[in-house]
């Protein structure tokens, strides 16, 4: 008979355990046009809080943060390294000669026509600042080729990315076997049928599947979530319930304001350029990857299986009726972790672009009455590690689908920064 309690023990870290704080002191918002349209995009894709616009484009029906940026990163980038070389665009070269040009004009360009393209009635969120930022570049022929490019590639970039597949009537039907998630109306559905950005398909790095509901695996897998995840605990120590609330910051806000603080004022427009676009497509891709295998598997939330575990068939876990998680539940299939996916493919394109995991950041959540609301890391393996922790104390995953999510983020980021965004050799 084996021990579940020593099992769970030994998984975790020891109790109170956080990562070593250091002093931080915020920094402005950078002045860089990649920085500057890259937070004017995060706030047409997700505008704020109470303002809301009619929704007839289907990126207006059926927004997707990670693929909508993507869209506008990726038109930045082929427009600012038409001009500067360095490395291959993603897709699309300009026919508009791109000697001279300027490339403030051509990304400013780029994205705010990427963004008229996508969210044609959100122009209150991006219109101002593509006005006041062109009219403070200089008149002149490198000002009207840089736009002349930006808008030019933009238009290619659109014309890849239309009809997606966003729009595709996908329907949900919910499973009653053991096992089965139990969501109504569950969101994403169309995800796995959009195109992806780099993947051959969306089934490319599907994930291997969780472990049988009579296994091992899996009675530890929920017997550790019900320990440390439910609304009432006796294991769970306060710094884990604060990770745990951490981790519930919105992904549409959270994610593209942590990744914004890698871009730098010291590195070149075409790098923080090339960065934004590696990480985007790579985020964008992990998060398709990541909600084909969660329909594909449609496994179970803990919420649904720890009061039902007296239908699993395993004779190590005992049912709950009144067990409930400590932080509300996401209405999608559990299998794999989704926060598991997207910062594993981060981690992996931060490792990939600085040539090491071993770099200082801060993430930052905006949920209101954290003890830790700014985190300090030194090693991106810890973010990783920090975020797939909070889903399970926050009784929404089971260890299996964080490892899982993990490997396929990594997988995804893999192929990104190894087929695409590459250095142009010069051939002599």
């Amino acid at each position: 008979m084996f021990n579940l309690s020593k099992e769970i023990s030994r998984r975790l870290p020891r109790a109170g355990w956080l990562p070593a704080l250091a002093v931080f002191v915020p920094l402005g918002a950078s002045a860089d046009v990649i920085s500057l349209f890259d937070e004017v995009t995060q706030n047409t894709v997700t505008p704020p809080v109470g303002v809301s616009y009619p929704a007839v484009t289907p990126e207006e029906i059926r927004t997707s943060f990670g693929q909508d940026t993507a869209t506008v990163h990726v038109a930045i980038f082929d427009s600012v390294v038409s001009i500067t070389g360095g490395y291959w665009p993603y897709a699309t070269e300009p026919s508009t000669a791109t000697a001279g040009a300027s490339v403030n004009a051509a990304a400013a360009s780029a994205a705010c026509a990427a963004l008229r393209g996508l969210f044609p009635n959100r122009a209150p969120q991006y219109e101002p600042t593509c006005a006041s930022y062109l009219a403070a570049i200089p008149d002149g022929n490198a000002k009207t080729r840089g736009i002349a490019i930006g808008s030019e590639v933009a238009a290619g970039t659109l014309a890849l990315r239309a009809n997606d597949g966003r729009m595709n009537p996908a329907v949900y039907v919910a499973g009653s076997d053991p096992g089965d998630f139990r969501g109504v109306n569950p969101v994403n559905v169309w995800l796995p049928f959009v195109k992806p950005f780099a993947m051959t398909s969306p089934s490319q790095f599907r994930a291997d599947g969780p472990p049988d509901l009579t296994s091992y695996t899996y009675a530890v897998d929920l017997n550790e979530v019900k320990a440390y995840g439910g609304a009432v605990s006796t294991l769970r120590t306060p710094e884990q319930l604060d990770l745990a609330k951490f981790a519930t910051d919105a992904p549409p806000r959270y994610t593209p304001r942590n990744i914004r603080r890698f871009l730098s004022d010291s590195r070149s427009v075409l790098e923080n350029s090339r960065f934004m676009a590696l990480m985007w497509v790579a985020v964008a891709d992990a998060g398709e990857a990541c909600f084909d295998s969660k329909y594909y598997f449609d496994r179970w939330r803990p919420q649904s299986a720890i009061p039902l575990a007296d239908t699993d068939g395993n004779d190590a876990t005992v049912a709950d009726a009144a067990w409930t998680p400590v932080v509300p539940t996401p209405n999608h299939p559990e299998y794999p972790a989704a926060h598991s996916c997207t910062t594993s493919a981060i981690a992996t394109v931060l490792e990939k672009f600085f040539g090491t995991n071993k770099i200082d950041f801060v993430l930052d959540s905006q949920v209101p009455g954290l003890a830790m609301p700014v985190r300090t890391y030194h090693d991106t393996d810890d973010m990783v590690r920090d975020l797939s922790l909070a889903r399970i104390y926050g009784g929404m995953h089971y260890r299996t689908s964080t490892k899982d999510g993990i490997v396929l983020g990594k997988r995804v980021a893999n192929w990104v920064t190894r087929n695409f965004f590459k250095k142009r050799k010069l051939h002599h």
